[in-house]
């Protein structure tokens, strides 16, 4: 078989507007997201307003990083040192990273092979652990039942910030991911759904909230600048009781961002182009599961998950190493140590330990592949032809 020669880190380059408007910012000088004239309101600001009227929500803050909007999502909320926050099993670090930023304890909901949170044991969770917030992790751009979700949330009186990172304009039933909880928090990293380098949004309908993250991310007296803020009379108490944690987007972030959210749902259809095309393809394969999706969840399509229940270790790795013989990079999420950015709950020592043998079992037959928008059709058609070849062939070895 022919090996496939593309980049799964390479990214689409950034468009000429968009270098446009950063030379711009960077002939000005005026980098600094408060450094304005007069009753402008600056690229930072600009974007937080578009993007709040994207989300259809009330208050946006832009920030360094999606880590950054969920550790200053907690702290807005009140999330203080011993309190206990429920999340996902299957996550990525900066979740567990967020909730240890607080000094908060997280409490890991099992997951299902669809590989979204397990409602019965959330329900159980809560009872057992009384926690102050849920940190629900959309992981890998899988959404759950959200209506069911909540209807447990609400029964029982716990808070919902909702991590996006992977979930950027998704929606379920036609609301948008991130607008279900309390707050939603959105990534901007090179890998995500528009491209900064680093940088990341909260967003909230909640004032109080708001202005507490607004005063956390260091806007000192200046949030009267920002532009999709609460009313100035909400800070009157929050302005000094607030303490300045700095994490600012700058202009230079927001400038390059700005002219890539006109082009966000444009580019979630060709995501879906091409994740549908491998998934279709690997949903024919014996020995595979690839977890589904409901009709009630438009889903962002950036990267692939596949199953192998009740497979070896050993056949797992023949696939791994198999695909990447032919030049498809195949992450394990059931891998002993981390690789890259993949880890799983048994390599987070600020996480105290926790026996989940159902999410465990699905990590341990869990393959993930990135999937950039500078892939062509024909390149993932040729990607999950390798992948079937590679199944295949640890398939026979196993069976040998």
């Amino acid at each position: 078989m022919q090996p496939f020669t593309g980049s799964f880190t390479q990214q689409e380059p950034i468009a000429d507007d968009a270098i446009a408007a950063a030379v711009e910012v960077l002939r000005s000088g005026r980098l600094h997201r408060y450094n304005t004239v007069g009753d402008e309101l600056g690229p930072v600001a600009e974007l937080e307003k578009a993007y709040a009227a994207y989300q259809a929500a009330a208050y946006c803050l832009a920030c360094t990083s999606g880590g950054y909007a969920m550790s200053t999502a907690l702290r807005a909320l009140g999330i203080v040192v011993g309190d206990r926050v429920l999340t996902n099993a299957f996550t990525l670090a900066p979740v567990p990273g967020a909730i240890a930023a607080v000094g908060a304890e997280a409490v890991l909901v099992e997951i299902t092979p669809d590989l979204v949170i397990d409602l019965d044991d959330l329900d159980s969770k809560i009872t057992d652990s009384a926690p102050k917030a849920m940190l629900l992790s959309n992981m890998r751009g899988h959404l759950c039942d959200m209506e069911a979700l909540m209807a447990v949330l609400n029964h029982h009186g716990v808070p919902l910030i909702e991590d996006c990172a992977h979930t950027m304009g998704a929606s379920w039933n036609g609301r948008k991911s991130g607008s279900f909880g309390i707050a939603g928090c959105f990534s901007t990293q090179t890998y995500k759904h528009m491209n900064s380098g680093e940088g990341g949004f909260l967003t909230s309908d909640d004032p109080e909230l708001m202005a507490r993250a607004i005063m956390l991310s260091g806007s000192y007296m200046l949030y009267d600048r920002h532009g999709a803020a609460p009313s100035s009379d909400v800070f009157t108490d929050i302005r000094l009781d607030t303490p300045n944690m700095s994490g600012r987007m700058d202009n230079l972030r927001a400038a390059i961002l700005l002219p890539q959210l006109a082009t966000l749902e444009t580019n979630i259809d060709r995501w879906n182009d091409r994740h549908d095309l491998i998934a279709n393809r690997l949903r024919e394969v014996a020995g595979v599961y690839v977890p589904n999706r409901p009709s009630q969840e438009r889903y962002v399509g950036s990267s692939f998950q596949f199953l192998m229940p009740d497979v070896s270790t050993e056949t797992v790795q023949q696939v791994v190493a198999g695909a990447k013989a032919l030049g498809v990079e195949l992450k394990w999420f059931g891998a002993a140590s981390p690789v890259g950015f993949t880890s799983n709950h048994k390599s987070w020592r600020y996480v105290t330990p926790q026996d989940l043998p159902r999410t465990d079992a699905i990590l341990s037959g869990l393959l993930d592949m990135r999937i950039p928008l500078t892939f062509s059709l024909e390149d993932c058609a040729h990607v999950a032809d390798i992948i079937v070849h590679a199944v295949g062939q640890a398939l026979q070895k196993g069976a040998a």
